[in-house]
């Protein structure tokens, strides 16, 4: 697949500085930014999910009380 994309000269420029100090391609900074931007937003949304979860049922004790119910002394 190819895409392309627009920007002007001093964008093409840092991109380009950018992908040559990290000895990469222009084509796999793309690839590799992207995927990860779309990981990131997914890893978000999978954390506000399960935090919402949890506050519905929320089973927290504090360190001490799970001391005391393991029978270990702090």
């Amino acid at each position: 697949m190819t895409i392309s994309l627009r920007m002007n000269d001093k964008e093409e420029a840092l991109i380009r500085e950018y992908a040559k100090a990290k000895n990469i391609s222009v084509s796999s900074l793309f690839r590799e930014s992207v995927l990860e931007k779309i990981e990131d937003e997914i890893d978000i949304e999978l954390y506000d999910k399960a935090m919402a979860e949890h506050l519905k049922e929320d089973q927290s004790i504090s360190f001490e009380d799970m001391m005391n119910e393991l029978d270990i002394e702090a």
